[in-house]
């Protein structure tokens, strides 16, 4: 773990397309005229005959990413969280998911990490929303390493897939060896007091949680679910079953997102106590990245003091 270096989620998503299409000439990318953000810039240059640009238009480019899934092709359809999410909501449901075709939807600019962009650009729900469609695969890499190898998984499987990417730079967490598994949780070490399960750019958030809380011999588990549909629930059920103390830390509003998937198990289990750190059914605004984390509670601070809370 090289957590002093930091790469965004969205730059590993960026390298590995274009080592995809190199590959196999089916991956297309369709850029909604935003490549520069989306670091889908390189692909563009070295396979323009597999990439397409549809413009300011968000529809659209998931109309004409279903009609190449329809011919064999593996699109990855490329904008903002926000607008690859509810924008499209109803193009993904209708044409995409309801007729179970391979396509993939690559959204950088998740959660908060557009702060200064403001509200408008921040997707808290992106990930909730498109977990309620059915067929639909809901993943966020934690770091550099995850991005790559989770995109490798999403071409590599059948159906619609949604990926959501960090536009800041988050720390590294894993080596290039790590491996992966779309619906597989990972569990980053053990412990036998609470669980803190995590997901994006909040896992490095847990991480050094469960450092502060060893200092006072209160022992986390840390869990990394990159995947939030399929969910990991045997992964769940060993944290209820063997802690009973779960704490859920996201970048996304804790209505619907992984809080809510976490609790769903848990009531479905009859048993366990889950605290949702996540944002908390707010807009965000103008505002530097780390302060609009601070304003929702989504420290490291706030993660200790819930977790020192659940020990009483």
């Amino acid at each position: 773990m090289n957590t002093e270096q930091k790469i965004a989620t969205r730059v590993g998503f960026g390298e590995e397309i274009v080592t995809l299409g190199k590959e196999n000439k089916d991956i297309y990318v369709v850029d909604i005229d935003i490549g520069k953000s989306c670091k889908t810039q390189e692909f563009r240059k070295e396979l323009p005959m597999q990439h397409l640009n549809v413009g300011i238009a968000e529809q659209n480019g998931a109309g004409v990413a279903a009609g190449l899934a329809t011919t064999g092709k593996i699109p990855f359809v490329v904008t903002y969280a926000v607008f690859g999410s509810l924008r499209m909501a109803e193009q993904i449901r209708q044409e995409i998911c309801y007729t179970n075709l391979n396509v993939k939807i690559a959204c950088s600019h998740g959660g908060l990490t557009p702060a200064n962009d403001g509200a408008s650009h921040q997707g808290i729900e992106d990930m909730g929303v498109l977990r309620t469609i059915p067929n639909m695969k809901v993943v966020m890499p934690a770091d550099y390493y995850a991005a790559k190898a989770l995109v490798r998984q999403a071409a590599e499987i059948y159906g619609p897939v949604y990926l959501r990417f960090t536009r800041d730079a988050v720390p590294v967490i894993y080596d290039e060896n790590q491996k992966f598994e779309i619906g597989k949780a990972i569990q980053i070490q053990d412990g036998s007091d609470v669980a803190l399960i995590a997901n994006g750019d909040t896992v490095i958030l847990a991480i050094r949680a469960a450092e502060e809380l060893a200092k006072e011999g209160i022992s986390a588990r840390v869990i990394d679910m990159h995947t939030i549909k399929p969910l990991d629930v045997d992964c769940v059920k060993a944290c209820i079953d063997d802690i009973g103390k779960i704490i859920t830390v996201e970048d996304h509003n804790i209505i619907n997102g992984l809080g809510s998937a976490v609790c769903e198990v848990a009531a479905e289990s009859g048993k366990g106590i889950v605290k949702r750190i996540g944002i908390q059914d707010q807009f965000g605004e103008s505002a530097p990245y780390e302060r609009l984390l601070a304003k929702n509670g989504i420290t490291v601070e706030n993660i200790v003091e819930t977790a020192k809370a659940l020990q009483k």
